[in-house]
């Protein structure tokens, strides 16, 4: 664990060089902790997870300061601090055909059928790493390793909302309209970002994918 400056507004906090469910437990272990009790008397603090670390926006020139009240957070913690698990989403996908435009790829990649690929990817129960890239985009891992297939070479500039993807180890839907470099597999109707009530999935929380359809 290292514990950074980064400027003087912001500290980071790194748990562990790979993404693993135990770092990342630890990063959202530590996130809650900080918001339910301020370091000192600094209460203008933003926490931001992420997959192995955790960033902290601090007020400028305070940064010097609370690194060490940080680091000993941290050491009262633990070593391995256990974030409560979210709740489990179930979330229907239509595979392949128009929808999933590159599923033929990864079952190409994988050395799978089709189907082979859809039954594994829907087998898993991801965890919700963290949100980051668009509004409401949940990183999903782990994605099992024979059909965990590389980004795109070459990027579309536009991805369908609803857009089910694998890029490596991770998975995701797109919750709006954007570029991407993911290979997508499905599409579903369920949206992931709303203004008023904000995103659908949760660090912390895990996802279920299941099969709609397989065109």
């Amino acid at each position: 664990m290292t514990v950074d400056l980064l400027g003087d507004a912001a500290i980071v906090v790194t748990f562990a060089r790979e993404v693993s469910a135990a770092a990342n437990d630890r990063v959202h272990a530590l996130a809650a902790s900080l918001r339910e009790r301020p370091l000192g008397a600094v209460s203008d603090i933003e926490v931001v997870p992420a997959m192995v670390s955790l960033t902290l926006h601090v007020p400028p020139g305070d940064a010097a300061d609370l690194a060490p009240l940080v680091r000993a957070r941290v050491e009262e913690m633990g070593d391995a601090p256990v974030a409560s698990e979210g709740r489990i989403h179930e979330i229907p996908v239509r595979y392949g055909g128009d929808d999933g435009p590159d599923l033929e790829d990864v079952a190409v990649f994988a050395g799978l059928s089709r189907q082979d690929v859809v039954a594994r990817h829907a087998a898993g129960l991801y965890r919700v790493y963290m949100l980051g890239f668009l509004p409401g985009f949940a990183y999903l891992g782990d994605v099992e390793a024979a059909i965990a297939a590389p980004r795109r070479a070459t990027p579309r500039a536009v991805v369908p909302v609803g857009s089910v993807g694998i890029a490596g180890t991770q998975t995701g839907v797109y919750p709006r309209e954007s570029p991407g470099g993911w290979q997508l597999i499905g599409r579903t109707s369920v949206p992931m970002f709303d203004l008023a009530t904000g995103a659908r999935l949760q660090p912390g929380d895990r996802v279920r994918f299941v099969v709609e359809r397989i065109a």
